[in-house]
């Protein structure tokens, strides 16, 4: 072992002549254990309520959308589907039409999303768990019926149980709008609501499915589409870039980071922000260390001046009290990593911590990733690094060493 690693090591737990020197010490020890154990539980929840969207999202969305490189709607070659369908990795292939409409329930009137959807939608979309009111049922004979978001259906007043229907408006592309009658510019269809759901604030708002046929009839397409959803069995990278290679450079194939890249960049952002935040406050608590280093300089005046006369250069001395000082933040990290991730595992197993009024889910999710703990050690490790590189060039240790 190196000389100035083992002095290091016999002054970290050694009984000081000021004791003061040893609670500031341990207090500092304990506070980067607190700071560690906090980044990693709120970065492990964080993680946790950013997979709750992602699911809640994977309910709605598909696993990729193909969709053309120009334009918005385009008809989908007679082999492409038939292709797509063969590929071990798929698990289904529905056309889909997605526009904004205009519609209007018993007097009531709003702006959605419409998404009309290919027939079998309803056995293979994982959006009947988040129904709240009614069924997903979207075809019942010859009668057209639709799902609408709980936040739209509460604007427009609508519920499953009620015969009124839902009128669909879009303007018709084969005409120049009149201003004398404008309704006469507008494409209509009408549904009857059948099921209410429940998926996010933004999705809720404005969420209406219905089947592709209402879709045609509104939008004047035979077989023009506005995408693909494709939902796998197989969904490895490699699987992904086969399926690429297999629609060829016409098309794109959007993943769900890329369905929604505002959702997952602000997710990415926060995450990065709470992070910053939190080092920020490790690194206020890390100016103890500070305080109990000079001290312990000061103390240690006449062991300096020992080392000195037996040859020890200046930079050997100073690098014991680097050592020092990092050891005592070291040792807040490794009491920090362990309560941080003991307490997540407990959540985890028991969900001790609930969630307040009436959420998706009890207790507030907790997962545990690798790369935080990286980023934690790193992160608090340098921050202590810095701090006691930034005790040593105290004037008092200059004194020391000149004397």
């Amino acid at each position: 072992m190196k000389l100035p690693l083992f002095i290091a090591l016999r002054y970290l737990p050694a009984k000081k002549s000021h004791n003061v020197i040893n609670v500031i010490s341990a207090i500092s020890a304990a506070g980067m254990a607190i700071g560690t154990a906090a980044l990693i539980m709120i970065l492990s929840v964080f993680n946790g309520f950013s997979d709750l969207v992602d699911r809640t999202i994977g309910d709605f969305e598909p696993d990729l959308l193909l969709v053309p490189q120009e334009g918005k709607f385009f008809a989908p070659p007679a082999d492409l589907v038939p292709a797509l369908e063969q590929d071990p990795a798929v698990q289904s292939v529905l056309p889909v039409i997605s526009e904004n409409v205009f519609v209007s329930y018993a007097g009531r009137q709003s702006v959605a999303l419409a998404r009309g959807v290919g027939e079998g939608y309803e056995q293979v979309s994982a959006l009947g768990r988040h129904i709240v009111e009614g069924e997903l049922k979207l075809r019942f004979g010859e009668l057209w019926q639709c799902c609408l978001g709980s936040t739209l259906a509460r604007e427009l007043g609508a519920h499953p149980h009620f015969s009124d229907k839902l009128e669909i408006y879009y303007p018709n592309r084969e005409r120049s709008i009149s201003m004398a009658d404008p309704v006469s510019s507008l494409n209509t269809a009408v549904v009857f609501p059948e099921g209410v759901v429940s998926l996010n604030t933004d999705t809720d708002r404005t969420l209406l499915v219905l089947p592709i046929e209402v879709m045609r009839e509104l939008c004047l397409c035979d077989d023009e589409v506005t995408g693909l959803e494709i939902r796998l069995s197989d969904k490895s990278r490699r699987a992904v870039r086969t399926l690429s290679r297999k629609v060829g450079k016409e098309y794109r194939l959007l993943d769900r980071t890329a369905q929604h890249p505002e959702t997952y960049r602000m997710m990415k952002y926060e995450k990065m922000a709470v992070y910053l935040i939190l080092l920020f406050v490790v690194v206020i608590i890390s100016f103890n260390i500070f305080g109990s280093l000079t001290m312990l300089i000061i103390e240690k005046k006449e062991d300096t001046r020992t080392l000195s006369a037996l040859g020890a250069a200046p930079k050997v001395i100073r690098r014991i009290f680097v050592l020092e000082g990092w050891l005592i933040s070291l040792s807040g990290l490794a009491a920090g990593l362990v309560l941080g991730i003991g307490l997540c595992v407990l959540q985890q197993r028991f969900g001790i911590v609930k969630m307040p009024g009436n959420f998706l889910i009890d207790a507030y999710p907790v997962i545990i990733s690798p790369l935080d703990i990286l980023l934690t050690c790193a992160g608090v490790a340098l921050v202590g690094l810095a701090v006691a590189l930034a005790a040593v060039r105290n004037p008092d240790l200059g004194r020391v060493r000149s004397e």
